[in-house]
């Protein structure tokens, strides 16, 4: 008994270690083995070349975020918060869809502004705008899903922004939004959140030892990220090809009208995907027949509603401002995929 007793903090401690993603991986890849191991090989192979076909965006992507973090351009994102009600929505909106700052690293920053006074309004539009698109993440999905959709996915990231920045807003004295603040913030985050520099950005951040270190850090930390989700997204991606049929596929999520994109919304919704992860699935289930639409409804409500984006909510705010985000998210969604259907 007492044996069990010591081990158990042992094994805890242990799990909280072991990176959830690269185990995920392995579990797909062992239980595939086991199941089907004469395609095991087609799998890692599609794998290793979806990557490798992804290596120059990923290069690309990475080296801008570590410039963009090690010259302390986040103090940027403080310009969206003067001035007039309107105009910080708009550019809280603009800076969300076009950073390379995610919700959960500037918990500390948002945190901040909300306890000084910054509009709800103005910070709403951020957070739903800043996990849908960036740098990187333009460059990856253009890679793989074409310029048209990783630009049409930005107009739609900045356009929600603006939808639930107005729509808070104009409900600020409901119920809903009044003393939107949790008593006590976790100001904790999910992805490593380092303290910013302060102050006007260094350009030149080379010329400094610790923004040097900064850029190699966030060079590393986001090669590693995109690394081991591409990685296990585009397995997932081999898996659904090989063995979901694409009638499948086609008769849910396929043809046209409301129907399929807002089915698209209610599944991105809860699938908890990254904006990373979800652009390889997607390729696969347009290939299978998915529609245009469903295909832009999912990758907003995903992205908007993954784990990452959630926390950086769920950490500040009240359940019922938490929920109105995730309203809005779908709403937003549903909204760009009818748009995107009736152009694409």
């Amino acid at each position: 008994m007492t044996d069990t007793t010591e081990r158990h903090p042992l094994f805890a401690d242990l799990w909280k270690r072991v990176d959830k993603a690269w185990l995920a991986l392995i579990v797909i890849l062992v239980l595939q083995a086991i199941l089907d191991f004469a395609h095991l090989d087609d799998t890692v192979i599609f794998g290793i070349t979806a990557v490798l076909h992804t290596a120059p965006f990923i290069l690309f992507a990475i080296l801008a975020i570590g410039y963009l973090k090690a010259t302390g351009a986040e103090t940027l994102l403080a310009k969206a918060f003067e001035g007039r009600e309107t105009r910080m929505i708009l550019l809280a909106a603009l800076l969300g869809g076009l950073s390379p700052f995610c919700s959960c690293e500037v918990i500390p920053f948002i945190a901040a502004l909300l306890a000084v006074g910054a509009p709800l309004s103005a910070v709403m539009a951020f957070w739903l705008a800043s996990p849908l698109m960036d740098p990187a993440m333009f460059a990856i999905t253009s890679g793989t899903l074409g310029f048209d959709f990783a630009l049409a996915k930005t107009f739609a990231a900045v356009g929600l922004g603006l939808l639930g920045g107005s729509l808070t807003m104009l409900f600020a004295k409901s119920v809903v939004f009044a003393d939107p603040l949790r008593d006590k913030p976790q100001v904790g985050g999910c992805c490593g959140v380092r303290k910013p520099f302060s102050g006007a950005p260094v350009w030149a951040f080379w010329t400094d030892p610790d923004r040097r270190t900064s850029f190699r850090d966030a060079v590393i930390e986001n090669g590693l990220f995109l690394l081991k989700w591409l990685a296990i997204a585009y397995t997932i991606e081999a898996i659904m090809i090989r063995y979901i049929p694409a009638s499948w596929i086609a008769g849910v999520l396929g043809g046209e009208g409301v129907g399929p994109i807002f089915l698209g919304a209610l599944v991105g919704a809860p699938a908890y995907l990254n904006g990373y992860a979800a652009v390889p699935l997607v390729d696969a289930l347009l290939q299978q027949g998915m529609s245009n639409g469903a295909a832009m409804s999912f990758v907003i409500a995903g992205g908007v509603s993954c784990i990452p984006a959630a926390i950086a909510v769920w950490a500040l705010v009240k359940p019922r401002v938490f929920a109105a985000y995730f309203g809005f998210a779908i709403l937003g969604a549903i909204l760009a995929g009818l748009a995107w259907q009736a152009v694409a």
